[in-house]
């Protein structure tokens, strides 16, 4: 009985743990289709560039001299964060920008046709530009203490729960990520703006809001925000530049549970994907994980379409 209920725990602390990541991951998803309606199916391989810049300042400009096998994992995904910001903010600027906003408010639905082939190529590409620049040799930035834990002893020692270190600082700082986004989107002027741009973006150009630019920092910002994401992982699992096919679909799964355009949903939503794929592992094999998400997925589609905050949520 005390093996069993060792191994749920473990699970459990393992799936939210991860689900933490995959809710940071959602919520830059998010953000990008809740203020832009861009469905960005190049979010993935956007996530695999952050993992690269991090692990690039890790290993290559002295990261890891600098902080130390420890905190050098870190610091370098949270500075991998304003670098996809740039990166993200002159794809907008020259790429996005042509197929959404006002551009396209007279396209409806072949606004969002050109939306998918755009960033379908966009896909191709920067995976086919990793293969060239980074090689197929799966890399992982090497931490101290990604393959060490905390012991957590319950019922008077009779469970011992393993708590991963590096797993375990790393969701810390994707809850701290989350906050400072809902509190900058909820309270500054330039927040402010970006919801009015979601809302109604032909009232916002009319109250003077510089639309196009509120689209250019949402795009960077979700982009940043799942390159920090991908930069907190690339310290436990290894990487090739076809990693993004991996996250992609559970970020759009994570985004539709937690409710379209909702913020705090999305990261709800990555965080019950990480519970249910750990999870499941008690009873199904890992080629079976994601089986689960799929099920659970579908069963929260069926019963409540709006996902778990719903439509009606305030967006954050």
């Amino acid at each position: 009985m005390m093996l069993q209920l060792e191994g749920v725990l473990q699970a459990l602390n393992a799936g939210l743990l991860l689900g933490a990541h995959y809710g940071l991951m959602c919520v830059g998803l998010s953000l990008i289709f809740g203020i832009m309606r861009v469905i960005n199916f190049a979010h993935g391989d956007f996530m695999m560039l952050g993992m690269y810049v991090a692990f690039h300042l890790f290993t290559l400009l002295g990261l890891q001299m600098v902080f130390g096998a420890a905190a050098g994992p870190f610091i370098a995904a949270l500075l991998a964060g304003p670098v996809l910001f740039l990166f993200g903010y002159i794809a907008q600027r020259f790429l996005i920008s042509r197929v959404t906003g006002t551009r396209i408010g007279s396209l409806e639905g072949e606004g969002h046709y050109a939306q998918l082939i755009l960033t379908l190529g966009l896909s191709l590409i920067l995976q086919s530009g990793g293969q060239i620049l980074f090689g197929s040799v799966p890399v992982s930035i090497p931490s101290d203490i990604s393959s060490t834990a905390w012991e957590l002893e319950l019922a008077g020692g009779d469970v011992v729960v393993f708590v991963n270190q590096a797993r375990a600082v790393g969701a810390l700082i994707a809850v701290a990520v989350v906050a400072l986004l809902v509190l900058f989107i909820g309270r500054s002027r330039l927040g402010k703006s970006m919801r009015a741009a979601a809302d109604n973006v032909q009232a916002a150009l009319y109250m003077g809001l510089d639309v196009d630019r509120a689209h250019r920092i949402t795009f960077g910002l979700g982009i940043g925000v799942t390159a920090i994401a991908g930069g907190l992982l690339a310290s436990s699992y290894p990487f090739t530049p076809y990693v993004g096919l991996e996250y992609v679909i559970i970020m759009y799964a994570g985004v539709v549970l937690g409710g379209l355009g909702s913020t705090l949903g999305a990261f709800w939503g990555g965080l019950l994907i990480g519970v249910i794929q750990q999870g499941s592992a008690l009873l199904l094999p890992t080629q079976l994980q994601n089986t689960a998400i799929f099920v659970v997925f579908l069963l929260v589609v069926f019963l409540r379409p709006q996902g778990l905050l719903g439509r009606s949520a305030e967006r954050t």
